[in-house]
């Protein structure tokens, strides 16, 4: 089990740890509802500094992105940020990550923390034949999430960058909390606005104690790994491994907007050929009707009670107070309004299909 630089704070702060992508990662502190809240009202720290990150760099760096990632990475400049996804040759998806342009001929992709070693493996056999440089900076670098409607003025306090200026998706390199070099990056996982900020694990301990005192007067809190997830879920963001894996396609997850044929790219074509003849099954969110908490795996049943779909992702969502979820269904089951049952132990449990976002500022 790897632990972060932060890991022996967590404890002392009292976090209830857990194991999760090979990390010892703290789940929560006072409580998934306090956190969720803190988040969307005030302001909250995360450290998710077991996520991945490698440098790609050289004049065949932008041919590998372009050759492994679906979305089009030579619309990237110097301080823009983007997110894609690895297409598998099956056509599946190896992983989603973040691309980020930091000079001429270098960029950082961040990768989810259970696929760092499967992304590598993947990127590298594709460089056999480009020749990029590729390094993976993981174990060096931590990486906290500072999300909330707050972060903007607490956060101005430790730094000199005029952080309102940066545009969502964009990002600057300077200094954060005394520390030079620091990426701020205005991405986030929550739906409630925010940064990204990434450091070299020997300073992180500093950033964060700054980061808290920044924004003690602003409601700031540590926030763990649960209320990330209902966070992002209320968001309808996908989670790798849930919602999106080796056996779902770009297309059929609703990410057709991160999937360019602009160009070619590892799969391309049969994806091509997907768009053209339609999918026959799609991931949608659905909000319940009765009372019920949908879970992973729960069968969705149509109104005659066939099958048709699993529910990927479900929650009691803390912002609004009802059953929310997500899960693939067959394409005619798809639309806006469909009623839907889902098969809770020996219920059938009424839900109807809904436009994602669930929560909306």
């Amino acid at each position: 089990m790897k632990n972060t630089a932060l890991t022996d704070i967590h404890i002392e702060l009292g976090a209830k740890m857990v194991p999760f992508a090979g990390y010892n990662m703290p789940v929560q502190y006072e409580g998934v509802n306090i956190e969720h809240e803190t988040v969307r009202e005030h302001l909250g720290v995360f450290d998710v500094s077991h996520m991945g990150e490698f440098l790609i760099s050289g004049p065949n760096a932008l041919a590998l992105i372009q050759k492994v990632s679906s979305n089009d990475a030579s619309k990237l400049t110097i301080g823009k940020a983007q997110y894609s996804c690895l297409p598998n040759e099956n056509g599946g998806i190896v992983d989603d990550l973040i691309i980020y342009q930091m000079k001429e001929e270098q960029y950082l992709l961040v990768v989810n923390a259970s696929n760092i070693e499967k992304d590598w493996n993947w990127i590298s056999k594709y460089n056999d034949t480009i020749g990029a440089e590729m390094r993976n900076i993981s174990d060096d670098y931590s990486l906290l999430a500072i999300q909330g409607p707050k972060a903007v003025e607490a956060m101005q306090t430790i730094t000199p960058i005029d952080l309102s200026a940066i545009k969502f998706y964009n990002f600057e390199v300077g200094e954060f909390a005394g520390i030079e070099h620091v990426i701020i990056s205005a991405t986030g996982y929550t739906g409630s606005g925010g940064f990204e900020i990434y450091c070299k694990n020997t300073d992180v301990e500093q950033v964060w104690n700054k980061v808290l005192e920044a924004g003690k007067d602003h409601g700031i809190k540590p926030i763990g790994l649960a209320a990330r997830d209902t966070l992002r879920l209320e968001m309808g963001y996908c989670l790798y491994g849930n919602d999106i894996d080796d056996t779902t396609s770009p297309l059929e997850a609703g990410l057709g907007w991160i999937t360019k044929f602009s160009k070619d790219f590892v799969n391309s074509e049969a994806l091509k050929r997907q768009k053209e003849t339609g999918v026959t099954k799609k991931l949608v969110g659905f909000e319940m009707i009765e009372r019920g908490i949908p879970r992973h795996d729960y069968e969705i049943l149509n109104t005659n009670e066939e099958v048709i779909g699993k529910v990927t992702s479900g929650t009691m969502a803390p912002s609004l107070n009802k059953g929310i979820g997500m899960g693939y269904v067959t394409t005619e089951n798809a639309e806006v309004g469909t009623t839907i049952y889902l098969q809770i132990r020996k219920k059938k449990v009424e839900a109807k299909v809904v436009k994602l976002p669930f929560y909306k500022k």
